[in-house]
């Protein structure tokens, strides 16, 4: 036992090994209570049951940032719940290509969310590979703070530029290339990923992906170029892997809960997009002024970020207040996924 507590209380990347434990028990338990509890049989996510869905994830999270407050400190509880705001008001756009991505597929809801699903287990390895490189870059050459500055505001002059666009899922390099190197069949195998179906050319029995595999895979990808600016983002509020880790996990694990709410009325979002820019283009220049000791207030931030996405989403449902809800499924053209 007193070996047991000394492994525990040892450290891991500046953190308590206890402190990793409790978290992975925490998401390994919240994936179990989803799959195994809340969606055992399999059943189409209506917007309320995605809202309470979404609320319990967030109380979740919040204790959690509460434990770390009184455990470690209010600045590092300031630094998770920036942090987890920040990952959130990211990764909405990525919420709204996901739904994208269903409709050109025409994958029904029903299995929307066992997609989602085993999304975030490539969410949860993808995303520690990630940090841990970027700490490592940034504890090792200070200097790559000044990329990721910079980066930041790039894209978001770049998101607030290209606020309009349509993802063109045709000319998708993803899709292009999963249509060229795999067997993918043109309809949906009920929850199937794979299927074995005969060669029309050789007539043998061989392996396709289905529809839904190949939506897995499109998400877990467009997860990771998300990542690529959501992550540097959060290293412009603390450099701590723990934090930045965690509070990444956690909005994600939300907004995947939150998502079904959101594909349903996706249209009433459209001018989110800008305030995501700013949002951007303002932690860009925070995380710039990183290196030069120039410090901006953990609390500002989370104030000044609170302000411009709640302001994104208001003027956004204000402006389309007369418009239906339109969801991805609305829409009438779905891909042909064989070339």
């Amino acid at each position: 036992m007193e070996s047991l507590l000394a492994a525990l209380s040892g450290d891991f990347l500046g953190t308590p090994i206890y402190f990793w434990v409790a978290f992975i028990a925490i998401v390994i338990g919240l994936l179990v209570f989803d799959l195994g509890i809340l969606h055992r049989d399999e059943h189409e996510i209506e917007a309320k049951e995605s809202l309470l869905l979404y609320g319990f994830y967030v109380l979740i999270a919040l204790a959690f940032g509460t434990w770390v407050w009184f455990s470690r400190g209010a600045e590092s509880g300031l630094e998770f719940f920036t942090g987890y705001l920040i990952e959130q008001s990211l990764a909405m756009d990525n919420m709204f290509v996901i739904a994208t991505i269903f409709g050109f597929l025409g994958i029904p809801r029903l299995y929307q969310h066992r997609v989602l699903f085993w999304g975030i287990l490539g969410v949860i390895l993808f995303r520690a590979v990630l940090i841990g490189v970027g700490a490592a870059l940034v504890n090792n050459f200070n200097w790559i703070l000044f990329l990721f500055g910079a980066f930041l505001v790039f894209t978001g002059i770049r998101m607030f530029s290209h606020s309009d666009d349509e993802p063109d899922m045709e000319s998708n390099k993803i899709l292009i290339f999963l249509r060229k190197h795999f067997r993918i069949t043109n309809k949906l195998h009920g929850r199937n990923f794979t299927v074995k179906e005969p060669d029309p050319k050789t007539g043998k029995i061989v392996t396709w992906l289905t529809p839904l595999a190949v939506a897995l895979i499109m998400v877990e990808i467009v997860d990771l170029i998300f990542a690529v600016d959501s992550v540097p983002a959060v290293f412009a509020v603390t450099q701590d892997t723990f934090i930045v880790y965690t509070s990444n996990i956690f909005a994600i694990l939300g907004l995947r809960a939150l998502y079904f709410a959101l594909a349903a009325a996706m249209n009433r979002f459209r001018y989110l997009q800008i305030s995501l820019a700013i949002i951007l283009v303002l932690i860009g220049i925070k995380i710039f002024l990183v290196p030069l000791h120039i410090h901006i207030d953990t609390l500002l931030s989370l104030v000044v970020t609170i302000s411009i996405l709640a302001g994104g989403v208001l003027y956004s449902l204000w402006k389309t207040r007369n418009e239906p809800n339109i969801s991805a499924e609305d829409k009438p053209e779905t891909g042909q996924l064989e070339p």
